[in-house]
């Protein structure tokens, strides 16, 4: 009897402290992580890296510990201002060291074109249409001009345009 005892008694102990603690992580959330979840909703979720990040999550995180608001081009001003009234900071103007220009766009050579998709699959934002072994084009008003096209091209048929 005292074996059965014993597995009951840790029984109801186990399921004691199972329940504190999903009891504890329902009413503890982790500050930091909400505060990074708001931010990263307000960025554009290109994943474009032109703020120097990989994404938006990781640039979301390193805004929560303090990096500037301004250093993404594709959300420009609005979501400058928009991630100021978010943290209480100042809205400024968009980072002008960021290497990309804010205005410009894809634009795809056709003759020179041969089909191969990999511009399509770089694209973070679905902006480039076409299908394998036919001519591609970028369709302009979706381009956020990352740059991202440019190196999978085997045929250097991409160019950046003022937008």
């Amino acid at each position: 009897m005292t074996v059965a005892t014993a597995l009951i008694s840790l029984t109801l102990l186990g399921t004691a402290i199972a329940a504190l603690l999903t009891w504890a992580n329902r009413m503890l959330p982790d500050a930091e992580d909400d505060i990074a979840d708001s931010i990263n909703a307000l960025l554009p979720q290109t994943q474009c890296g032109q703020c120097g990040y990989p994404g938006c999550r990781p640039y979301a995180e390193a805004i929560s510990q303090g990096e500037p608001i301004n250093r993404c081009p594709p959300g420009g001003d609005q979501t400058i201002r928009a991630l100021a009234e978010l943290l209480g900071r100042e809205a400024t103007e968009l980072d002008p060291s960021l290497p990309a220009e804010e205005n410009t766009v894809a634009v795809i050579r056709e003759p020179a074109c041969i089909g191969c998709t990999l511009c399509i699959q770089a694209c973070p934002v679905d902006a480039i249409a076409g299908a394998p072994q036919k001519m591609h084009v970028v369709i302009t008003e979706l381009c956020t001009g990352c740059d991202l096209c440019l190196a999978p091209c085997p045929v250097d048929c991409i160019d950046m345009v003022p937008a």
